[in-house]
């Protein structure tokens, strides 16, 4: 069994094991608790009821947040003429063709953390399918990332555009901010995380469809949110 770190322990010490916090008294107390030396990011984590074995059920998307996500990512764009020139011009950091298919291929080439393609890339990125899946680089359509219009791709990436996708158990993760944005900013972002989820809840899902909410930061503990307190 994992033993838990002194600093863990006592950053532990301040949640209520059993007690749901309003959002805004979680968001304060994941700050409190965060017990890294860099600024660490925010994480929401929802459980949601769905059966993921359904295919109607399978829930994946993207969604650019009000106040960004506080990270920088290095975009690699695959797009040929006037796409890939808008590419460049929107600010992605690698545009290329099937050389930069074959670099990642041949010299196990990652310097990037978002790859976004047009539809006519997509065949030839296919064969390398097996190598970006298992790394989450694979573009898709319901992420925004395969795309007739790369560059816009590109900015929504820049604005703090963020990937969510539920675990075979109905979990989503996903990253709303760092320790350092104010309390405003990360609600905000947490709020419209949480009205997408509703948004694109499946029509076949029957009950009560989401059923924990928590909030914590790199390493720190999980802290539950009473739903009521939430504007959704």
């Amino acid at each position: 069994m994992r033993k838990s770190g002194k600093k863990y322990v006592e950053a532990s010490k301040k949640v209520e094991k059993n007690k749901n916090y309003s959002l805004v008294e979680a968001i304060k107390l994941a700050k409190e608790t965060s017990i890294t030396k860099f600024d660490s990011s925010v994480e929401l984590a929802v459980k949601l009821n769905i059966d993921t074995k359904k295919a109607d059920q399978q829930l994946r998307g993207s969604l650019v947040l009000p106040n960004g996500n506080g990270k920088t990512k290095r975009i690699l764009v695959l797009a040929k003429g006037a796409q890939a020139e808008a590419a460049k011009n929107a600010g992605a950091d690698y545009v290329g063709e099937q050389e930069m298919i074959d670099k990642i291929a041949n010299e196990n080439w990652f310097d990037f953390d978002c790859l976004i393609a047009t539809p006519e890339m997509m065949p030839a990125l296919g064969k390398i399918g097996k190598i970006l899946g298992p790394k989450g680089l694979m573009p898709n359509p319901k992420t925004g990332t395969v795309t007739p219009t790369p560059e816009r791709a590109v900015e929504d990436v820049k604005k703090g555009m963020i990937e969510y996708r539920a675990d075979a158990y109905g979990n989503i993760h996903c990253s709303v901010g760092k320790v350092s944005f104010d309390d405003k900013a990360l609600l905000e972002n947490i709020q419209y995380v949480l009205t997408t989820l509703v948004r694109v809840k499946p029509a076949t899902v029957k009950g009560k469809y989401i059923k924990n909410i928590s909030v914590s930061t790199t390493m720190g503990p999980g802290i539950h949110v009473d739903q009521e307190t939430v504007d959704m």
